[in-house]
C-alpha cells in the first residue's frame, strides 16, 4: 500500500487526477482511492507490482513539475525577492522555463552544476517503496530542501536577466524618442555587415568613417556613453534616415536585433548578395555616364 497525505485537498485532487491519467489503461486504476475529507490518496500495490510503483513515481514527478513547481517559484519570488506583481512574476517565470528547457544557453552556464530534474527524481525514488505512507508537505519541507535552494538559484539568475531586459527596453525607448524628434540628414542608408560594418549612401558610395564621425550628435555619446555604439548606432541615430537597408547574414546577432528594435518600421532586411548585385549595377551606370 502507498498512502500519501496532503494538507490541501486541491493537491490531493490534482495528484489523483495525474494518477488516473497515467493509469487510465490499466486495471490498477481500480486500486486508487481518494479521500477528499482526509486529503489522502491511497494505492493498493499487489506483490510484484514494481511496474505500477514506477508509474506512480512518474505521475508524482509530473504532478510536482506541472502543478507545484511554478507555485514554488512564485513563492520564492514573493518571499525572498519581494516580486509580488503577477505580471512581473510571469515574465521572470518565462525566463526560468527558458533556462530549464535549454533554450537559454547564455544563462544555463550559471547553473550548469544544477540538475533539477535528476535531483527531484532521486528524492522521489528515495521516498517511494512498495508499502509506505508519507506526508507530501513533509516531503517538500525536508526531502526537497536542497532542491528548493537550487530553484532559488534559478530565480536569482532570472531576476538579474529580467532587470537587464527591462533596462534594455528603457534604453531602446529612449533612443526611439530621440529618433522621433530628428530630421533625416539622408533619406536612405545601405548598411553592410560583411567583414566589418560599412555605410553606403543611396548611390552605393561608401561613406567614410571620418564623415560618419562628423555626423554624430555628441549629445548621444554624452547622455549614453556606455550603451550607444559609436561605430553603428550613433551614426544611424544622428543621420536618422527614412530607410535603412540592412545586409546581414545573421539577423539574430545582438547588434542587428538592437538596430531592429530602434528603427523597426524604417528597417528593411536584404540578403548580402543583393547588396553586391545592386552596387555593381550602380557602378555600371556611373561608368556609362563617364
Amino acid at each position: 500500500m502507498i498512502e500519501i497525505i496532503f494538507q490541501k485537498n486541491e493537491d490531493a485532487k490534482d495528484f489523483y487526477q495525474y494518477l488516473q491519467l497515467y493509469l487510465a489503461s490499466s486495471a490498477f486504476s481500480n486500486n486508487i482511492l481518494h479521500f477528499e475529507d482526509q486529503h489522502i490518496v491511497k494505492m493498493k500495490i499487489e506483490p510484484n507490482g514494481e511496474k505500477y510503483v514506477e508509474i506512480v513515481k512518474e505521475a508524482f514527478y509530473q504532478f510536482i513539475i506541472k502543478s507545484k513547481q511554478d507555485h514554488w517559484f512564485r513563492r520564492i519570488l514573493a518571499e525572498q525577492y519581494y516580486y509580488e506583481d503577477e505580471e512581473e512574476q510571469q515574465q521572470i517565470l518565462e525566463i526560468i522555463h527558458s533556462i530549464l528547457e535549454g533554450s537559454r544557453k547564455d544563462l544555463a552556464v550559471f547553473v550548469s552544476e544544477l540538475n533539477v530534474e535528476n535531483n527531484l527524481k532521486t528524492a522521489i525514488s528515495q521516498i517511494f517503496q512498495e508499502n509506505i505512507a508519507f506526508s507530501f508537505d513533509s516531503f517538500v519541507k525536508f526531502r526537497m530542501r536542497p532542491l528548493m535552494d537550487q530553484m532559488a538559484k534559478f530565480v536569482e539568475i532570472s531576476i538579474d536577466e529580467y532587470k537587464m531586459e527591462q533596462e534594455y527596453q528603457m534604453f531602446i525607448q529612449t533612443l526611439r524618442d530621440f529618433l522621433s524628434n530628428r530630421a533625416a540628414k539622408l533619406n536612405q542608408i545601405h548598411l553592410l555587415m560583411d567583414d566589418g560594418i560599412h555605410f553606403f549612401d543611396d548611390q552605393f558610395y561608401e561613406i567614410k568613417r571620418s564623415d560618419l564621425l562628423r555626423m554624430i550628435d555628441r549629445k548621444l555619446l554624452f547622455n549614453h556613453p556606455v550603451y550607444v555604439d559609436s561605430v553603428t548606432i550613433a551614426p544611424l541615430l544622428s543621420i536618422a534616415p527614412t530607410s535603412i537597408y540592412l545586409y546581414a547574414e545573421d539577423r539574430e546577432q545582438p547588434l542587428v536585433r538592437t538596430i531592429h528594435n530602434i528603427f523597426e518600421e524604417r528597417l528593411i532586411f536584404v540578403p548580402i548578395e543583393k547588396f553586391y548585385e545592386c552596387k555593381r549595377q550602380f557602378s555600371f551606370i556611373a561608368d556609362e555616364k563617364i
